[in-house]
């Protein structure tokens, strides 16, 4: 994140779950010191999307009425956060409304971050079978990771959550990490060059 500069973070968000947690990471973004951008064309009328969208427009969040163009996207952002499907809101195949969305983080020469899991992925058999899904540089699995995830390929896997109870934990033999001091992630795996590249993320 030190690498963002002055450049702006475009969040694109979905109509379900994941959305509603892009949403939620581009208020902490904001806190953080962040220039997050939202885009969030298709929005739910349930009152916690509602309230969420509220208190990012408080906190002066921008949000686009168009996806941007991937020649705008190459010079504006240093980050795209993909928010678009979870594990719980993707039934496989994408539909045309989001191809585009998902297209253009392909495209994107600029470092995706996925939540949960890559959008387009599924969440027990991972990447689709033509291997043409969304290939994140970062993924963060929220609560635990997903059986999908294990066709990661990306450079860094976080675990981020550290509020499963430890009765459910034991219930679902979830084996999770042990979170260090009191981090709210931990990193599970990196594909580094080296010791020191991992040290600087």
């Amino acid at each position: 994140m030190e690498k963002v500069g002055n450049k702006s973070i475009l969040v694109i968000c979905g109509p379900g779950n994941n959305g509603g947690d892009g949403l939620v990471c581009a208020r902490h973004l904001k806190v953080l010191g962040y220039k997050p951008v939202i885009y969030y064309p298709v929005r739910t009328e349930k009152q916690l999307y509602n309230s969420l969208t509220t208190q990012c427009t408080n906190m002066a969040v921008p949000f686009l009425q168009m996806l941007p163009e991937l020649s705008t996207v190459e010079c504006t952002f240093a980050l795209i956060v993909d928010a678009v499907f979870g594990f719980s809101s993707f039934k496989p195949p994408v539909t045309e409304a989001f191809v585009a969305r998902i297209d253009l983080m392909k495209k994107a020469t600029v470092p995706v971050v996925s939540i949960d899991l890559p959008s387009g992925w599924h969440v027990d058999n991972g990447e689709p079978e033509e291997r043409s899904g969304l290939l994140p540089e970062m993924l963060i699995s929220l609560m635990c990771p997903k059986r999908g995830a294990l066709d990661f390929r990306g450079i860094y896997h976080y675990l981020g959550g550290r509020f499963v109870p430890a009765a459910l934990e034991e219930k679902f033999e979830m084996n999770l990490p042990e979170y260090p001091g009191t981090d709210c992630c931990v990193l599970i795996s990196c594909d580094c060059e080296d010791e020191e590249h991992q040290k600087e993320h």
